[in-house]
């Protein structure tokens, strides 16, 4: 491609270095896009015929059907070929002949790369954002199916008050619904077309750079050609919204391991995700979960990776920028594969309800509660702390919560205490009196589910279509 100026060939293990096409295959379809939109461009510029135009635009349609029905590596050992550029450029050569070398007129492979991996982001983000709706209604349905079961929540990873299933289900979906915005936010800021950006400068035709722009669905062109093929912020942005959805995962990941040993016993994890020991047979291991967690290293890997490789670059394109590609295919790759595994394995899971609910009414997860009974007998919250403490401390002492302590017992403390505090302090009044939007109160997260879709929809830019969000199980699971 540009051999005219050199007199002798590359070293052929530097000529084998340096190739890309090993991993740039993977961007075939958006370079036949691509490719189609910057045929019509400089057709309306009067570079090339109707006929001419339609036969590569027909020949590329080939190669694009042609070369998705086979596997990567008929791509990739294309020897002749440097990279998914190249390779695209002699298999219309090897079908139109010289007409197909016409294509790259009044373009660099500067600014076809830029274009092809801002496609790229934007088509993979909307894949990613679909999958984590899926990982999210995994959740909603596993909350739904919950009901109104309760199970310890934890500060400090000390076990704290009461909140129900649903309720700690749900906060990972808000996670996910932050990581869904985050993906289309990226999205818009990088939907700009490089196309007609040239090698640094803008293209030599007076291109109709809009027209291409509009043709692969970005809403403008790019401002600054120099920009626009040195720019790879919107790939460091998108390994970063990975990386948060890795972290994300890799907390949820993280619980489901602690609550599935036999020490918490509040989930049972599906065998389909697990596997057993070579040497201890009773052994059910979370390999999924521990995987899951991994996985965020991998992904971090790749962000910091590309910060790194974007730090001190000079404008505009250096060959350095190839390097990029592959933590980016790789996080993809993970990301979508991940998400994906995480639906159908949040689905899966079982709770031990029982189990959970007898934490919860062990270690004086109502000592809030019990507190706040006080502050409406008129005691200001302090003196209330100060007071349902000693009580707590009186009952560490015989061993018995302080539903088990006696109205004279309690009495001792303050004589605020009335008959009407045991049933203040009951699982269900400790989780109800959490009655604040966002709260773990039941009739809060019963709206929180109902709102769930609609919510969920928003975020991936869509319109609610009148269904209803997964029902509530008001009895037991």
């Amino acid at each position: 491609m540009w051999s005219g100026r050199f007199r002798e060939p590359l070293h052929p293990d530097f000529e084998q270095w340096q190739r890309s096409l090993s991993f740039d295959w993977r961007l075939l379809p958006q370079e036949i896009a691509a490719s189609k939109a910057h045929a019509r461009m400089i057709a309306a510029a009067g570079i090339l015929s109707g006929r001419e135009l339609e036969a590569i635009l027909s020949a590329l349609d080939s190669i694009a059907a042609e070369f998705a029905a086979r596997p990567p590596a008929d791509i990739w050992n294309r020897a002749e070929a440097e990279d998914v550029h190249h390779f695209v450029e002699l298999e219309l050569q090897s079908r139109i002949g010289d007409t197909g070398l016409k294509l790259h007129t009044g373009r660099s492979r500067n600014e076809q790369i830029a274009t092809d991996l801002r496609l790229y982001v934007r088509e993979q983000g909307g894949l990613l954002a679909g999958r984590l709706a899926a990982w999210s209604r995994a959740l909603a349905a596993q909350a739904a199916r919950a009901g109104e079961d309760t199970m310890p929540a934890y500060t400090h990873l000390q076990r704290a008050e009461p909140v129900l299933v649903a309720h700690w289900l749900l906060a990972y979906s808000e996670m996910l619904l932050r990581d869904i915005a985050r993906l289309n936010d990226g999205a818009a800021r990088l939907n700009c077309c490089p196309l007609g950006s040239g090698a640094v400068a803008g293209a030599t035709l007076r291109l109709d750079r809009a027209l291409a722009a509009a043709d692969l669905g970005f809403r403008a062109p790019t401002a600054n050609s120099m920009d626009a093929t040195g720019d790879r912020d919107f790939v460091l942005e998108f390994l970063h919204a990975l990386t948060l959805i890795a972290l994300h995962a890799s907390r949820f990941a993280e619980e489901i391991t602690l609550f599935a040993t036999a020490e918490f016993g509040f989930v049972d994890l599906p065998e389909s995700f697990s596997t057993g020991s070579s040497a201890m047979p009773q052994k059910k291991n979370p390999d999924f979960a521990e995987l899951a967690r991994a996985k965020a290293a991998r992904i971090e890997g790749a962000a910091q990776a590309a910060a790194m490789l974007l730090k001190g670059l000079p404008l505009a394109y250096n060959k350095d920028l190839q390097e990029m590609q592959i933590p980016l295919f790789t996080a993809t790759e993970e990301s979508l594969r991940l998400a994906e595994l995480l639906a159908a394995f949040t689905a899966a899971l079982r709770f031990n309800r029982e189990r959970m609910r007898a934490a919860c009414e062990t270690g004086y997860l109502n000592a809030m509660a019990a507190a706040t009974y006080l502050v409406h007998k008129g005691l200001p919250f302090r003196k209330a702390h100060e007071k349902i403490g000693q009580a707590v401390r009186y009952g560490i002492e015989r061993r018995r919560e302080l539903n088990e302590l006696t109205l004279e017992e309690l009495r001792q403390f303050d004589s605020g205490f009335e008959a009407d505090f045991f049933s203040s302090i009951t699982p269900e009044a400790t989780v109800n009196c959490h009655d604040v939007i966002g709260g773990t109160a039941a009739a809060r997260v019963r709206q929180a589910l109902a709102e769930h879709e609609d919510r969920l929809l928003a975020a991936l830019g869509q319109k609610a279509m009148g269904q209803n969000a997964i029902g509530w199980n008001s009895g037991n699971s």
